[in-house]
């Protein structure tokens, strides 16, 4: 496997010296830009260009916030897009970049009968976050009526990226908690994910590896050493998913996000362990063309356990050194009376690469055991 180098400003200076690219659209959070230190590098790196700005507000991809992101896309028709920052602000460039002159985009996307001939212009992706694995993924996430949808094709991958620790070194344990554990659990969801490969293995087992062990210093001290492996971490489950996807916890995650303002990767974590031993307990039932047993085994090896209940143990322990809450009334979240709501909005995509049959009325049990 080709190892991945990490960017630095020369790196982005040469890249666009090279291209020779005019008029440029920035894709970015509205604090993180300036935060991670991008806003400093880019304005040195493209002097002389002719650059407009998006500033990303909502916590999450949403389909009103998309809308803006096409509308000056269009007036300014840029020949480069740079997405700067995390998950969101890189899914709105993916699916703007392609979809831009489809009509009635709405129901497009809902009913996944959109059709992509083209890229509008060349797509640089450079994560502020490390997670979602977003620069290497031909999907992108956008909300509708708070239900998630996944617009997917080949076209929405990034045409280059940049891995820059230093622009992710600044983020707060908060944001570095979540993403960092997306990364561990789109590595653990595509090792049984039904349609996971033998690529897709090589991938997930290597950057979980590398995540567990740098995951906690990197949220508590973090330094340019752990936090250029939590980027490469997130870069290959990315590339792992990409092949994969991912399973129930990432299908259930989604009205955690939409309906309570939990990120996402903290979303993700609310169930992980939930599903993984509901698989496990499971494992005669799994629809798997390969040895599911063999890959939880692996996830016993690379986390030192023996058995299914330490796994568990380890995985909740992980999340509490990581000040993921775990208590839904902490988070004010009342399954029981909320629960037909939260359904409603699960990804049934995602819910079907499980390895093991789940039906919606059977993930109240699961979500509250």
């Amino acid at each position: 496997m080709q190892d991945i180098s990490f960017s630095t400003k020369d790196d982005l200076k040469l890249f666009f010296q090279d291209k020779k690219f005019q008029k440029i659209l920035i894709i970015c959070g509205k604090f993180s830009y300036k935060a991670s230190g991008a806003e400093k590098i880019i304005k040195e790196v493209l002097k002389n260009k002719e650059i407009s700005i998006f500033y990303k507000e909502s916590s999450f991809p949403e389909f009103e916030e998309l809308i803006q992101v096409i509308e000056i896309i269009k007036k300014n028709s840029p020949d480069l897009i740079i997405a700067i920052g995390g998950g969101s602000v890189i899914d709105y460039a993916k699916i703007s970049n392609v979809l831009i002159n489809c009509e009635n985009i709405r129901s497009k996307i809902i009913n996944s009968s959109y059709k992509i001939k083209k890229k509008f212009a060349y797509l640089v992706a450079i994560p502020t976050t490390a997670g979602s694995g977003a620069e290497v993924t031909s999907n992108a996430v956008i909300y509708i009526d708070g239900i998630k949808y996944s617009v997917e094709a080949k076209e929405l991958r990034p045409d280059n990226f940049f891995l820059i620790p230093d622009l992710v070194l600044s983020a707060t344990k908060k944001i570095k908690s979540s993403s960092g554990f997306d990364a561990i659990a789109q590595a653990l969801e595509s090792l049984i994910s039904k349609k996971s490969n033998f690529q897709s293995l090589i991938f997930a087992k290597r950057s979980l590896k590398i995540s567990l062990e740098n995951y906690l210093g990197f949220i508590v001290k973090p330094n340019l050493s752990n936090t250029s492996a939590m980027c490469l971490a997130s870069n290959l489950a990315g590339e792992a998913i990409n092949i994969s996807k991912t399973t129930a916890p990432h299908a259930v995650s989604y009205p955690f996000t939409s309906m309570y303002g939990i990120s996402h990767g903290h979303a993700v974590s609310l169930t992980l362990n939930k599903f993984l031993k509901f698989n496990y307990i499971n494992i005669k039932k799994s629809t798997c063309k390969f040895d599911l047993n063999e890959r939880y085994n692996i996830m016993f090896r690379l986390t030192k356990n023996k058995n299914i209940n330490n796994f568990i143990d380890y995985i909740n322990n992980l999340k509490k050194k990581a000040n993921l809450e775990s208590n839904f009334n902490k988070l004010g979240v009342n399954i029981n009376k909320d629960y037909n709501n939260i359904i409603l909005k699960v990804s049934s995509s995602r819910l079907l690469n499980n390895p093991i049959e789940i039906k919606k009325k059977d993930l109240k049990k699961i979500i509250n055991s």
